[in-house]
């Protein structure tokens, strides 16, 4: 036997030996352990946000527990970020072969120890094959931690690529016949202890198709529970770039496709990125004059400079050609650009001494609101559902669609915060005493899921 015939066989050993140890249950003299599948990508501060979110709150609420982490991808320095915040958590990595069974020994390991499988927020439910191998390998449980799942926003097969409005979204989700769930997603989610919504759409959606979980509840996305922040290297960038607190508003633009097959040399673009391209090619000024339009605006009356950075890698080119490089002279010499990646530690710490956030991408408004700081979303008609979690949390009067709206609306409602920070932090606050109500009903599902195992 060669090398590698050798090592392919031991690991082969080592996984089927860890999924068959006897299973303790949670209320054996240990602490319950919980798996969390996340961190589905690393070129969105958003995506990377959401482990360290579902960590902070799932520690705040339930300390006993023990915790695992299965990645997708932890690049761009998001390993550091979590190894440094949590310590003691234990990041395993792997994949699930067809027959569906963990194909690393650490994995496996995982699968063995674990009390819960909980799959962390993201579009789509990700991932919902690998909670299937899951649930059919151990017996265990699954839960979801505040997912958006719905047949309609987003691009694909029988969507409109266009997208719509999240009332058209609704609509068209309600008036579909029942069994068009079904798949991977159907078996887990009829299967699931809990399934926690991050939008009413998904939710009511979900409902009217006869889910079978015994919880189908509204639950926000776990970005809202991130407390992570870079004090020194935030406030470092302020100082270096002359951003006094309280004297500038953020602005994070977006295109209406991620140009995923743009960002990485190893992927091949596909007919559908080309559809996805005009789109893009067709929208971008459209759309993103209005943030100009707003910067001007913004600039001109109040004398607070603009800071434009990324929520994804590639919108630091973005916001330089498509925003900054646009403007009046006398407004662009008050223009701060990014001009490179972060995390969303660093984004949290400036953030929170800003005046505001404006963003078209759907995460900074998140990690605004918990650091304190008023924010806007835009959406565009091309994002997922996940939108109408902004009005299902009270935060409808900084909601807005980005073909209803313009930069003049869009000021007079900037205006109002510039005016009166003070109860705009302070509505800030009432909104996220609600998050942290339906936070702490997420967790406590999570226990008792854990607990009974």
């Amino acid at each position: 036997m060669n090398r590698r015939t050798f090592l392919a066989s031991t690991s082969t050993v080592a996984v089927a030996t860890a999924l068959a140890r006897p299973l303790r249950a949670a209320t054996a003299k240990r602490p319950p352990r919980i798996l969390l599948r996340s961190s589905w990508q690393s070129v969105n501060i958003g995506d990377v946000g959401h482990t360290p979110g579902a960590l902070n709150i799932l520690e705040k609420h339930f300390p006993e527990a023990e915790f695992m982490l299965w990645p997708g991808a932890l690049g761009h320095g998001s390993r550091d970020l979590l190894t440094k915040a949590f310590p003691r958590l234990r990041i395993v990595e792997g994949n699930v072969n067809a027959e569906g069974k963990p194909t690393t020994p650490a994995l496996a390991q995982a699968w063995a120890d674990a009390d819960l499988y909980l799959s962390g927020s993201g579009s789509g439910f990700p991932a919902a094959n690998h909670a299937v191998a899951f649930v059919k390998a151990t017996g265990k449980p699954v839960g979801v931690f505040g997912v958006s799942a719905d047949p309609i926003s987003g691009f694909g097969a029988g969507r409109d690529p266009e997208g719509g409005t999240l009332k058209s979204l609704r609509e068209r989700a309600l008036k579909l016949p029942s069994g068009t769930l079904a798949g991977d997603q159907r078996f887990i989610m009829d299967r699931s202890a809990f399934f926690f919504c991050r939008d009413t759409i998904t939710r009511d959606y979900l409902k009217a198709q006869g889910v079978k979980a015994p919880i189908v509840e509204f639950g926000p996305d776990a970005q809202l529970g991130m407390s992570l922040r870079d004090e020194a290297r935030g406030l470092a960038y302020l100082r270096d770039k002359g951003l006094e607190e309280g004297k500038f508003t953020a602005f994070v633009p977006r295109l209406r496709y991620t140009p995923y097959h743009r960002m990485s040399p190893a992927r091949k673009a596909t007919p559908d990125d080309g559809v996805k391209d005009a789109i893009n090619d067709r929208t971008t000024e459209r759309d993103l004059a209005k943030l100009r339009d707003l910067i001007t605006t913004y600039v001109r009356t109040t004398g607070h400079r603009a800071f434009v950075c990324p929520e994804m890698t590639y919108q630091i080119e973005v916001g330089r050609d498509h925003v900054v490089a646009p403007l009046p002279a006398d407004v662009k010499k008050n223009v701060v650009w990014r001009d490179t990646y972060w995390m969303p530690d660093e984004a949290a710490s400036i953030y929170a001494r800003a005046l505001a956030v404006v963003s078209v991408e759907c995460h900074s408004p998140l990690i605004a609101l918990h650091v304190g700081t008023p924010t806007f979303y835009i959406r565009q008609p091309t994002d997922t559902c996940k939108g109408q979690m902004y009005r299902d949390i009270g935060a409808d009067d900084w909601f807005f669609e980005i073909d209803e709206t313009d930069g003049a609306q869009l000021w007079s409602r900037l205006a109002a915060i510039h005016k009166n920070p003070t109860a705009a932090r302070a509505k800030v606050k009432s909104i996220m005493a609600g998050v942290e109500k339906h936070q702490r009903r997420m967790v406590d599902a999570v226990k008792a899921a854990a607990i009974r195992g």
